[in-house]
């Protein structure tokens, strides 16, 4: 979904799942929260809408790639 372009960034879970520790994911979220905010905040908000309609207009398109292509992008 990340490669695809479908979601912004994937927030990593602690060992064993976000329920064996609740109180290091709450931390882990808050922090990648804030971040994110702070960084959006920053953007003029005409831009960011425009991010957001170019973000959602481009989801199922996609370009078909050759044999080389495919072999490139995983090197």
């Amino acid at each position: 979904m990340l490669k695809n372009k479908l979601i912004d960034g994937i927030i990593k879970e602690p060992l064993g799942g976000a329920h064996a520790d609740p109180e290091k994911m709450y931390k882990k979220l808050k922090t990648d929260l804030k971040k994110n905010l702070n960084r959006l905040t920053e953007v003029p908000v005409d831009e960011l809408v425009e991010q957001r309609i170019d973000k959602f207009c481009n989801m199922g398109v996609y370009k078909e790639s050759t044999a080389k292509e495919a072999t490139a992008e995983k090197a």
